[in-house]
């Protein structure tokens, strides 16, 4: 397997960790979510997508761990990372090459694509929904169909703002976790790595502090009006369980106009971990689809 990994100077001076892995003239740019995971949790992406001469780039965002981390709080909004992802693409030589985000990631890929849709051969968004008003309203629909027992305690706990207790996690993974974020028996290895080097610092001011609540910037992020835009081959694809909304992302996938979406029936937020081969199935019907011109008409 050919790896080659380049670090990428930024125009601010910092710099930032990328990977190719393969060889091929389809080529995808991976954006992690978080914000401020790390590339780590989609390393089982090379396992479906090598196979099939797929070629792909692993890239940590700044502020990730493999890249550089600067205690800049002003550095962490949604327009410099969009700008990033352009100087990335620039450094990486990549023209006609298609860009996938996931969560955190897809918001980031939504906005490239906006602005700089003219070098995309193709759009995938995973797990993602076109505003963060719409993700709240959800997560508060997912939390209150929870036992009503764990939530008398969880609301104990939040005004207690003890979110970060013990007890609390264990509560929001074993009711709200194990169901919607990740299905597997056990935490994949990857994810498990990826999480443990979270820059909680953009997490917090990207999203905010709350468990179901979006109250940092991001908060009156809404793309909605101009899903029309983006004119490219585009996939929308999630999990069933997932804590977005699936009949939003097939109305996002209504929107956009070449377009198709996805729904793993079992999956959930992680879905290339818990219902893999149906999630890399769309992912690749869908990458060579628009490589054969079969996308349209398929």
């Amino acid at each position: 397997m050919e790896k080659q990994t380049k670090i990428i100077r930024l125009a601010n001076g910092y710099h930032v960790w990328t990977r190719k892995v393969g060889e091929s003239p389809i080529k995808v740019l991976l954006l992690h979510g978080g914000p401020g995971l790390t590339h780590e949790y989609l390393e089982n992406f090379q396992d479906y997508l090598l196979p099939e001469g797929i070629e792909l780039y692993f890239y940590d965002q700044l502020g990730s761990y493999f890249s550089d981390q600067p205690d800049e709080p002003e550095l962490w909004t949604i327009e410099r990372f969009c700008e990033e992802v352009e100087e990335v693409r620039v450094g990486l030589g990549l023209d006609d090459f298609y860009l996938y985000g996931h969560s955190w990631g897809g918001m980031l890929a939504i906005d490239y694509a906006l602005k700089y849709g003219e070098y995309l051969k193709g759009l995938i968004i995973s797990s993602t929904t076109a505003s963060m008003e719409s993700w709240d309203k959800h997560l508060l629909e997912l939390r209150n169909s929870l036992p009503p027992d764990v939530i008398e305690r969880m609301d104990v706990l939040e005004q207690l703002e003890k979110t970060d207790a013990k007890e609390y996690l264990e509560l929001y993974w074993n009711y709200f976790g194990k169901k919607y974020i990740c299905r597997t028996e056990s935490m994949p290895e990857a994810v498990v790595r990826s999480e443990a080097r979270i820059n909680e610092q953009i997490t917090e001011i990207l999203l905010g502090t709350a468990a179901f609540e979006v109250n940092g910037l991001l908060r009156d992020w809404n793309r909605w009006d101009v899903l029309q835009n983006i004119d490219i081959p585009s996939l929308v694809i999630t999990g069933r369980f997932d804590t977005m909304r699936a009949t939003e992302i097939e109305e996002m996938a209504r929107l956009l106009p070449m377009s198709r979406s996805a729904i793993c029936e079992n999956g959930s937020h992680l879905t290339m971990w818990d219902e893999p081969d149906i999630y890399f199935r769309h992912l690749i019907t869908f990458l060579k689809d628009v490589e054969d011109g079969s996308f349209l008409t398929g």
